[in-house]
């Protein structure tokens, strides 16, 4: 059973925000479609978060979660979420699969300051 709680340490490389999570086997791997920007709000009051950030995630909502993202549709073996207080839509690839059975209903986020690149 995956835990009830995750996290992932995004940071900025090229200009892209990336993660490496050496337990999922993925190194620097990019948020596209809609993440990114989704990323930029999560992060406006986080200085040089750029550098490095907290993110935790969860399929079941938590203490002080800022962002629930509700599933719309797979595409693409992906599976595209709106945050619906900004009306902003987001894909997250299938690596997805690394911490979920499949793809949930909702998942609630948090960033906050923490580990630097």
């Amino acid at each position: 059973m995956a835990n009830a709680m995750m996290v992932i340490h995004p940071y900025r490389d090229q200009g892209d925000w990336v993660f490496d999570d050496a337990a999922a086997g993925l190194t620097r791997e990019p948020f596209v479609f809609g993440m990114p920007e989704m990323i930029d709000i999560f992060v406006k009051d986080i200085p040089d978060a750029e550098r490095g950030f907290k993110l935790y995630f969860s399929a079941r909502p938590f203490p002080r979660f800022t962002a629930e993202l509700s599933w719309l549709r797979e595409e693409y073996e992906g599976n595209w979420y709106l945050w619906e207080k900004t009306g902003m839509e987001g894909w997250l690839c299938p690596a997805l699969f690394k911490y979920f059975d499949k793809a949930p209903e909702k998942i609630y986020c948090k960033a906050e300051a923490g580990r630097t690149v």
